[in-house]
């Protein structure tokens, strides 16, 4: 399938809208499979986009990010701006204005404490924010008025649109969460499977892992949304089964995440009851690799800590072996056909930020192997290459998902042939991408020596995303394994980069800052190894009007225009 039909048949479903909107809950029932289940409500607990996803039928943030990468009032009256006094001219404050008269979903008024609580929840040295790098530069946070928020930066800050902007910086209810704060944030299950938020649903009942069912909250600021009453969100299975239940059987009216060979997609559409909905935004599926040793051998708590590096992936012969050996062209066309790209970038868009690192897309099998051979790694009696008793052999994990498993068995093939024994590991993906602290599995414990993912960043800024890779975000037992920089990359280079791009004003200048910081984690080190730029990609219902699928936000961020078709 061509990724111009894709988002031809999108851009089709934009033009359509309900003729007038009925009264909130008109419509019923809405179903939407999330194969990856979500395991939380408190994204501020978990990186994963699955809980993200789910968390924004609750939660908003001040503004949102459109699908074309520009930014949206929600909660907040207006964009702060340098014009109207909300940017102050030495870029060092932003004042936000709450729109007045917005309740929780409990009845009680949203306010700019709440605003302040949730910037000092994700700020708690002790808390384990998945989203930290969100508030990244940020001084201080305080309430001006009831309705005022000024948050101040320790530099000039030239784009001040990160913290409490876009799905994964809402705003959390401070009556609820105040006894959740620091160490004790993953212990609130009540609050983290239960939150009280804005949105347009709220929950019902939580099962982790599994189904979360929604109903209209009673209090949103629009009186005719949402249209539908109640929403479920079903967890489990596969992409593959997700797209059967919209595209074949029409049990369920959205399935995210359709992440299935082109030709599989097409002949499931063929069935006439919906159509795939694609767009590119910032995802890029990659490799990252572990520089801490995850060996089972260390005790519990030391493994995959920087107290222990990796006894050759460290060596940086190696990992550029690793990614020279990969063929990404072949990758992208029996994984994403046209709605992949190859690329060796972490960061591929906006374009004044996308490097011209392309050395990566050429395989070189033959330069893999002599790279390792000059780096003393020399093949032993079974083929795997060793050095001073230690052995190439490498756990290489994802979650289940057809796509990956055919990545995977590719990849271990390259490598098999420059003398790396691989052995392949794979989790459910509502484990892989989990918030659970004391599960083994998670991508963030990473407990194997290579993994594979895909995230991306939110609206038209990397920065925030570019920040996670800081030496003070790997995850470890006592940022309870919620840290965001899974490779455990530390270089102090990088590190003053991101200082001097949180007070560069000039955007030419910001660009450039943001490839040398892509090019250090990637071609540099090879700490993270890029495969494909993915475009994003979910089935939808042909009775389910108003889905306007978005790359730069959660993708369900316009949820309350939903609404279902008449003959």
């Amino acid at each position: 399938m061509k990724l111009k039909t894709l988002l031809m048949s999108a851009a089709a479903t934009m033009t359509l809208a309900p003729a007038a909107m009925a009264e909130r809950g008109a419509d019923g029932q809405v179903n939407v499979i999330m194969w990856q289940a979500p395991s939380t409500m408190n994204l501020y607990l978990s990186s994963g986009t699955k809980d993200i996803i789910a968390a924004s039928m609750a939660l908003e943030p001040l503004a949102s990010f459109t699908p074309d990468g520009t930014l949206a009032p929600r909660l907040a009256t207006e964009l702060p701006s340098l014009e109207n006094g909300g940017i102050s001219e030495d870029l060092k404050t932003v004042t936000w204005k709450l729109k007045e008269g917005i309740k929780w979903s409990d009845g009680t008024d949203l306010t700019a404490d709440d605003v302040v609580f949730t910037a000092n929840y994700c700020m708690h040295p002790e808390g384990g924010c998945a989203q930290l790098a969100k508030f990244e530069g940020v001084e201080s946070v305080e309430a001006v008025d009831p309705l005022t928020v000024k948050v101040t930066f320790t530099e000039p800050h030239p784009d001040p649109f990160s913290a409490f902007v876009g799905g994964q910086s809402p705003i959390l209810q401070k009556a609820q969460f105040e006894q959740c704060i620091g160490a004790a944030a993953p212990t609130c299950t009540e609050q983290n499977f239960n939150p009280i938020g804005t949105g347009p649903f709220r929950v019902v009942e939580f099962k982790t892992n599994d189904v979360i069912t929604f109903e209209a909250n009673p209090e949103y600021r629009e009186a005719d949304k949402p249209s539908f009453a109640t929403l479920t969100m079903k967890g489990g299975g596969d992409a593959a089964a997700a797209a059967r239940s919209v595209l074949e059987t029409g049990e369920f009216d959205y399935a995210w995440n359709t992440q299935l060979a082109p030709e599989v997609l097409a002949g499931m559409e063929a069935n006439g009851k919906g159509h795939v909905q694609a767009a590119f935004g910032s995802l890029v599926e990659r490799l990252h690799i572990n520089l801490t040793d995850p060996s089972s051998s260390l005790p519990e708590g030391e493994r995959s800590t920087t107290q222990h590096p990796h006894p050759f992936l460290t060596d940086a012969a190696v990992r550029k072996a690793l990614s020279m050996a990969i063929d990404r062209e072949l990758l992208t066309e029996i994984g994403y056909g046209q709605a992949g790209k190859p690329t060796c970038n972490l960061v591929p868009a906006p374009a004044a930020w996308a490097s011209d690192n392309t050395e990566c897309l050429t395989q070189d099998i033959e330069g893999a192997k002599a790279l390792l051979d000059e780096a003393g790694w020399v093949p032993g009696g079974d083929g795997v290459r060793e050095k001073d008793g230690v052995r190439l052999s490498i756990v290489y994990q994802t979650s289940v998902n057809a796509v990956r498993q055919d990545f995977q068995a590719l990849i271990k093939q390259w490598w098999s042939e420059i003398g790396v024994e691989t052995e392949l590991k794979t989790v459910d993906a509502s484990v892989f991408f989990g918030s659970d602290a004391g599960s083994p599995d998670t991508l963030q414990k990473f407990y194997a020596d290579v993994e594979m993912y895909a995230n991306n960043f939110e609206g038209n800024n990397p920065e925030p995303y570019l920040a996670k890779n800081t030496c003070d975000k790997a995850p470890g037992p006592d940022n309870q394994w919620q840290g965001e920089n899974t490779s455990r990359f530390c270089d102090p280079a990088y590190d003053e980069l991101v200082a001097e791009l949180g007070k560069t004003v000039d955007l030419e200048a910001r660009g450039k800052l943001g490839q040398q910081m892509n090019d250090l984690i990637t071609k540099d080190s090879n700490a993270i190894i890029p495969l494909v730029y993915r475009g994003t990609a979910s089935a939808v219902s042909d009775t389910l009007g108003g889905v306007e699928l978005n790359a730069w936000d959660t993708e369900l961020w316009n949820v309350a225009d939903w609404y279902r078709k008449t003959e």
